[in-house]
């Protein structure tokens, strides 16, 4: 019901907003399929963004998937967020923080500024919609596939519990349908133009009032419209979810009867053995569980990224009935009866298991990379998007001396940005080595061994 009542809101505003000219005269088409998002090694995949990109959070839990789901794959991930900006300031930026890194695929996740944080403007929305228009063409230019993503959601009761005083109970309460339209106008455009897209407003909307049905202050985004690691964590799964990449770890079937034996989905199963009191084997997956930092275990729990987006499963079947324990490589990991062996157990968040410490060092390693040479990437981005900003407005007041004093001396502050740009990428690049020396899925040694009666 509550799904139903935020699709409303959509087609309220929708019916608020005249149609151009343009829109009235344009003929009607169906509906377009997007391609299938299909990965290999070497592609680019470029987040375009403001300031929830720039967070650096959303970015590195996806790109922890990547290197953990696609280990064999060395895939080119650059984070294009800068902090305050609009479809416009991409533009800017265009040649040398997008087409410069030849990506594939290019997820944009702008609108929350375009909006200008206020009610509902029609001038405002045609500004917005002219440059994502044009940002989609250029794109389309360099050959590279757009995925469009809704805006996040505008935690207005976080706004009035948590925000400071003085904005307008106005656009308190109409900004967070003002982002929904302006998501479902950027749906319709990835339609038309059969792109991938990606949902962020309606998961974070619906599990902030999942959460408020126990807890009145719940929230996922505090100031209102950064979210928090747990929020980011949503965004992530959107992302996943809504581009339909893969969700399986791998998947490991034993039958001790009439003789051990196995299949695996995902990896290499080899040397079962084993009677109706234990097994053993030796297996390799092809990927290792999508885990993420402490911080962003809320998000986890919340999403079940575990379940939906990472399953590690294992079945035994043919077991005496009794108690028995797991062993990988030596580390008793649990114990469980043979019941539940046999209708099988997920591993994937069992921080016992050497596959789940081996992702967690992954996560840990690239998480400081972001917070290390990725930040002060976006850092000298951020400076030449105030630049180009004060350049535009210079254009407008030629006469302003003050202005052009400002951006005089912005433009020397520019000398040696691609030298610095480099700098940052190759610091990234090498942390990034040392990832892909440690996410390598190895050999794992299981046994499964029944538990002895106390007291025999």
């Amino acid at each position: 019901m509550m799904r139903v009542l935020l699709a409303a809101v959509v087609m309220v505003l929708s019916c608020q907003s005249p149609a151009s000219a343009q829109e009235a005269a344009a003929p009607a088409a169906p509906p377009l399929k997007p391609e299938k998002i299909e990965l290999q090694n070497g592609d680019s995949i470029v987040f375009l963004g403001d300031s929830i990109t720039h967070q650096r959070l959303y970015t590195q839990y996806v790109e922890d998937y990547f290197y953990t789901r696609f280990p064999h794959f060395r895939l080119k991930i650059h984070n294009a967020g800068v902090s305050g900006a609009r479809a416009w300031d991409a533009l800017q930026r265009f040649d040398q923080d997008v087409a410069a890194y030849k990506p594939k695929y290019v997820t944009i996740l702008l609108g929350m500024n375009d909006g200008s944080y206020r009610p509902y403007d029609e001038t405002t929305f045609q500004t917005y919609r002219q440059d994502m228009t044009t940002l989609l063409d250029q794109l389309n230019g360099i050959g590279a596939k757009a995925i469009p993503m809704t805006p996040t959601m505008y935690d207005s009761r976080a706004k009035r519990l948590y925000g400071k005083p003085g904005s307008s109970e106005e656009f308190i309460t109409l900004y967070n349908p003002v982002l929904a339209f302006y998501g479902s106008w950027l749906r319709e455009m990835a339609q038309d133009r059969g792109l991938g897209f990606v949902d962020m407003w309606s998961p974070l909307n619906n599990l902030t009032l999942e959460g408020r049905e126990s807890d009145a202050k719940f929230t996922l985004i505090k100031d209102a419209i950064h979210p928090d690691a747990p929020g980011q964590v949503v965004m992530a799964t959107a992302i996943i979810h809504d581009l339909e990449l893969p969700v399986l770890v791998s998947k490991i079937t034993i039958d001790v009867s009439p003789s051990a034996s196995g299949k695996a989905v995902n990896g290499t199963l080899s040397d079962v053995t084993g009677t109706t009191s234990g097994v053993a084997f030796n297996f390799t997956a092809k990927a290792l569980p999508w885990v993420l930092p402490p911080e962003a275990q809320l998000g986890a729990e919340l999403t079940h990224l575990g379940h939906r987006f990472s399953r590690e499963s294992l079945q035994v079947h043919g077991l005496s009935d009794g108690k028995y324990t797991l062993k990988i490589n030596d580390v008793d990991v649990g114990t469980y009866t043979a019941e539940k062996l046999a209708s099988g157990i997920e591993l994937e968040t069992n921080d016992k298991t050497p596959q789940y410490q081996q992702a967690l060092k992954v996560a840990e390693l690239n998480k400081k990379r972001n917070e290390g040479p990725i930040a002060q990437l976006r850092g000298e981005w951020s400076k030449f998007q105030g630049y180009a900003r004060m350049k535009k407005d210079l254009a407008a007041n030629p006469a302003n001396q003050e202005l052009a004093a400002k951006v005089a001396s912005a433009e020397k502050a520019m000398e040696g940005l691609q030298q610095r740009v480099e700098q940052h990428n190759a610091a990234a690049l090498q942390l990034e080595d040392e990832i892909f020396k440690i996410n390598q899925p190895v050999q794992q040694r299981y046994v499964i061994e029944a538990v002895e009666a106390k007291g025999k």
